[in-house]
């Protein structure tokens, strides 16, 4: 089922989310809903506050990032073959290489992209669907995507990474999508 998308502006993408235990109700179909919802909504990640839940949850598909580069492109990103996962209650473990930037977007603020640095990799210990403890480094666009999905698992933003001035510039569109004045081919919920 594919589930309405929490807009800017609502608390619950400014929570610190919660760990879960499998026991967690309905976890397997709330995982294929977000899969679902992701490749609805035309997004690479996709995490649990954006689906109004407060917990330590996102999954990630940078395969189809990958596999759509041109292969003079691919080689900008060495070692990178991209990912289809599923990530349970991550805790990032270290960061690692230069900071770069990328023109990253959030379906939580739709029709807003804007570069922003985070560093080439990412270690990071999380347990699969199956809550089997992994602990793996990412590197390239795969380690930008779980950059920006675990932002989310800590109350962060794309847009907190900005300067103060790039910020105030974009105030009007933000305070446009927090009232629900912006038009998307998916479904949304705005704050009251």
């Amino acid at each position: 089922m594919i589930l309405p998308i929490v807009a800017y502006g609502h608390p619950v993408l400014r929570k610190m989310c919660e760990d879960i235990t499998p026991d967690y109700p309905q976890l397997e179909q709330l995982i294929a809903n977000m899969w679902e919802t992701m490749y609805g909504s035309s997004g690479v990640g996709l995490a649990a506050p954006q689906i109004n839940r407060p917990i330590r949850l996102f999954v990630v598909d940078s395969e189809q990032i990958i596999n759509s580069l041109e292969e003079d492109e691919k080689s900008e990103y060495p070692g990178d073959n991209g990912v289809k996962q599923v990530f349970i209650n991550a805790h990032i473990v270290s960061t690692g290489g230069e900071e770069w930037p990328y023109n990253e977007g959030c379906l939580s603020i739709p029709k807003i992209r804007e570069d922003v640095y985070r560093p080439e990799t990412v270690t990071i210990r999380y347990v699969d669907e199956k809550f089997q403890p992994q602990e793996k480094t990412f590197t390239g666009i795969t380690a930008r995507v779980i950059f920006h999905e675990y932002d989310h698992i800590d109350g962060k933003l794309f847009i907190d990474h900005l300067k103060p001035l790039k910020r105030r510039m974009l105030k009007g569109k933000l305070d446009d999508i927090t009232k629900g004045k912006i038009n998307v081919d998916y479904k949304m919920i705005f704050h009251k």
